[in-house]
């Protein structure tokens, strides 16, 4: 492959590493560092005028730094009359950060759940007042501890806009959280799935994997979910979740899980609350064997400690976040290489191929 630089950040090298042997292409120096007041430093050795430049940088770690280092990685990259500049998030920084979204992760005290409760609840006194859900999604509104209206921030649209203000002419994501921030680029996006790897892993590492049941935690993962069982020819089962606080009364499962393994799919494991509940109802109901599969396992807070403590058997995450320090202290967690398919996705878009093409599969096996 000529005329192409691989680069990396500092978030991920070692995927990046695995990227690079799988197109036997070797990645271009770089050096990272800080400044002594802590600002970003970023200098690329080699020359990249006229080549078609990847640059490989996952949303984890220290979120922020390695944002910053991106956007100037990619700057760099434009100001060195790079001929394209693709960036490749295995996990896109701040995908999670929706309206709705966000005001399900603030603490209750922060949206004002007294006051929202009042005027769901007063409904005879005000019969115009709006009512249940439809009061507490406002577009995207909710009241303060004053009365005010309260705003969330679209950060990930922010962080789509300064992409392209950098200079990126291309985006390269897997399994965006919210895939709506797929809509915010005015440059091309291949959203790319793990669910081939996560099919393939199923196959070789659950013994008895065709009387499994895949159960979705949510009812937002349902599609996900679905699609595996469509792939492997497996029953579906969903836990029923009401937003009424992270309560094991508040989850439910349909579906019969009972003397059967129950794999628990989800697109992203960060306080592993909702693995621990959903595991505990599975096993409440019967199921023999529990194996939770998530793209990203971001481990953030207690997670493994949860993970560690509940009924599940193994836990299996890509290695679209570094995965080697959360294996040390959780041996329950197992790791999907999706190197290979992020190699040949690059490989597919440099020479002008079909990406879907990757992600046709019969749906029997």
């Amino acid at each position: 492959m000529k005329n192409i630089v691989l680069l990396t950040g500092s978030s991920h090298p070692k995927l990046a590493q695995r990227i690079s042997e799988t197109l036997g292409v070797e990645l271009s120096e770089c050096k990272l560092g800080k400044f002594s007041n802590q600002e970003t430093s970023v200098e690329i050795k080699s020359s990249v005028r006229e080549k078609h430049v990847y640059i490989i940088q996952s949303g984890c770690g220290r979120v922020n730094d390695n944002l910053i280092e991106l956007f100037i990685l990619v700057q760099a990259c434009r100001m060195g009359s790079a001929k394209r500049i693709t960036v490749v998030t295995p996990l896109f920084p701040y995908s999670r950060q929706s309206e709705k979204s966000q005001k399900k992760r603030l603490p209750q005290h922060q949206i004002g759940s007294e006051i929202m409760n009042s005027l769901t609840q007063n409904s005879e006194a005000s019969p115009s007042m709006p009512q249940g859900a439809f009061a507490q999604s406002f577009m995207g509104m909710s009241l303060g501890e004053g009365g005010y209206r309260e705003w969330c921030a679209r950060s990930g649209t922010l962080v789509a806009n300064l992409l392209q203000a950098a200079g990126t002419d291309h985006l390269i994501a897997m399994d965006l959280h919210d895939p709506q921030y797929q809509g915010f680029f005015q440059i091309p996006v291949d959203l790319i799935y793990a669910e081939p790897c996560i099919n393939q892993w199923i196959r070789s590492e659950i013994p008895n994997w065709r009387q499994a049941v895949v159960v979705s935690p949510d009812a937002g993962g349902a599609k996900r979910a679905t699609s595996i069982c469509n792939k492997l020819n497996l029953d579906f089962a969903l836990i029923h979740k009401e937003d009424v606080g992270n309560t094991k009364e508040s989850m439910g499962l349909v579906g019969e899980v009972n003397g059967r393994p129950a794999i628990i799919l989800d697109d992203m494991i960060d306080s592993g609350s909702t693995i621990g509940l959903a595991s505990e109802i599975l096993k409440r109901h019967g199921a023999s064997e529990i194996y939770a599969i998530a793209v990203h396992g971001v481990f953030s807070g207690p997670a493994l400690e949860i993970i560690n403590k509940s009924p599940v058997t193994i836990v299996a995450c890509t290695n679209t976040v570094p995965q080697e320090e959360f294996r040390k202290q959780c041996p329950k967690l197992r790791t999907i290489d999706i190197a290979p398919m992020l190699g040949e996705i690059i490989r597919r878009t440099f020479y002008g191929e079909s990406v879907t093409q990757l992600f046709v599969h019969d749906e029997q096996i």
